[in-house]
């Protein structure tokens, strides 16, 4: 890891957390959504949207226009992964949180697609803008984590496989979903350090950050935002700039003892090379 810049333990416990807008000041990210999508966004923050395709597009006269399941080749999801890198970058994005690589059995419907390796060709296209998810896999699961707080899932090898192939393709940010995986523990994935374990064991080596932890109603933020840090993510997901403000807060005894610099070290990176994609070209 390099070395840090000196910090305080503020600076560090923000960088931390991606919040929705208005953000808590110095924060390592914001989500930005169809709503506020032309709200003013900190400087030198990352800026993370969901352009999935199809009603999910924080951006509607941005590609991709069809869902994921319309993809018929690799080819055509791989040219739309690079358009919507494009036009994303256009609107000041850096991170898409696409593609969704859970199984085409899942309880998604048009956001998964037909073939796994129609998402990878997506992630592909997209380049460093890419976040695939919901890292272990929902495709066992009945619902999605957005229509039920208590998700059950059963972690299959092909629900890992196109996890695999974008980590090797070289994918720089995986989203680790809220399931419950009883292969894991008693706590949803995002909460799970043998979640974390198994994404590090595939060879990653990026940006491991939650689904919204803004979803979770079954615990206080002071709880969630320290132990999925603890248990391996390196960005927190809050979409409620309240419950942002509060992790950060919570975040700080970890910070003081040195226990985010890990985390921080990744973000920082992550920040550098999404200034390289966005330097104008000579």
């Amino acid at each position: 890891m390099a070395a840090l810049p000196p910090m305080t333990p503020y600076e560090k416990a923000a960088l931390v957390v991606v919040s929705g807008l208005p953000a808590p000041p110095g924060v390592g990210g914001v989500i930005v959504r169809s709503w506020d999508r032309n709200v003013s966004r900190p400087r030198g923050a990352l800026v993370f949207a969901d352009q999935e395709g199809g009603t999910v597009r924080t951006f509607p006269s941005a590609p991709p226009w069809p869902p994921a399941s319309a993809w018929t080749s690799a080819a055509d999801a791989r040219a739309a992964g690079r358009a919507t890198a494009a036009a994303l970058r256009d609107n000041g994005v850096d991170v898409d949180l696409a593609p969704v690589l859970d199984a085409p059995d899942g309880p998604l419907g048009s956001r998964q697609f037909a073939s796994p390796a129609y998402g990878v060709a997506f992630a592909d296209g997209l380049g460093g803008a890419a976040c695939v998810k919901h890292f272990p896999g929902l495709g066992s699961a009945a619902v999605s984590t957005d229509e039920s707080p208590h998700v059950s899932a059963v972690l299959r090898a092909k629900d890992l496989r196109p996890f695999r192939a974008a980590i090797r393709a070289g994918v720089r940010c995986v989203m680790v979903g809220h399931a419950f995986y009883a292969q894991f523990g008693r706590l949803r994935a995002s909460l799970e350090p043998g979640t974390y374990r198994l994404l590090r064991s595939l060879g990653f080596r990026g940006l491991a950050i939650t689904d919204s932890l803004s979803l979770v109603h079954d615990a206080p933020v002071e709880r969630w935002a320290p132990q999925a840090i603890r248990a391996g993510a390196d960005l927190v997901l809050f979409t409620s700039p309240a419950h942002a403000r509060r992790a950060i807060r919570a975040l700080l005894p970890l910070a003081r003892r040195g226990e985010l610099d890990v985390h921080v070290s990744r973000v920082l990176a992550a920040r550098a090379q999404a200034r390289a994609r966005a330097a104008p070209r000579r």
